[in-house]
């Protein structure tokens, strides 16, 4: 086993050669080693619509979420205006009612 191969989508270590694929046993991803890929560096994040969004664009809250470590909470429909995706495991670092705050794409849509 290769440890130069590792997932692009997980990361996972754990992969094994199936005829001109590379397999990932923890989340079954296939791909070709040879195809040089230029995706990865772009990611793609989805809204709870499933719409891309990129920087710049303004977002909308789709439910309640209460900040962690404080009794602030953030109300449905609050506006995020101009965002910048992020890597992590908060995509969207954006400024709603002055706070700066890091959110998950799965609880905005686009506006």
């Amino acid at each position: 086993m290769e440890s130069t191969n590792h997932c692009p989508t997980c990361g996972s270590e754990y992969t094994y050669p199936d005829g001109n694929l590379i397999v990932c046993s923890m989340c079954a991803h296939e791909w070709d080693p040879n195809q040089v890929t230029t995706e990865s560096s772009q990611r793609e994040v989805k809204d709870s619509n499933d719409n891309l969004l990129a920087d710049g664009d303004d977002v909308l809250l789709i439910k309640d979420l209460k900040l962690k470590g404080s009794s602030t909470v953030l109300k449905k429909g609050a506006k995020a205006k101009g965002i910048r995706l992020v890597d992590g495991d908060h995509e969207i670092d954006c400024k709603i009612d002055g706070m700066k705050i890091m959110l998950k794409a799965c609880f905005v849509k686009k506006a």
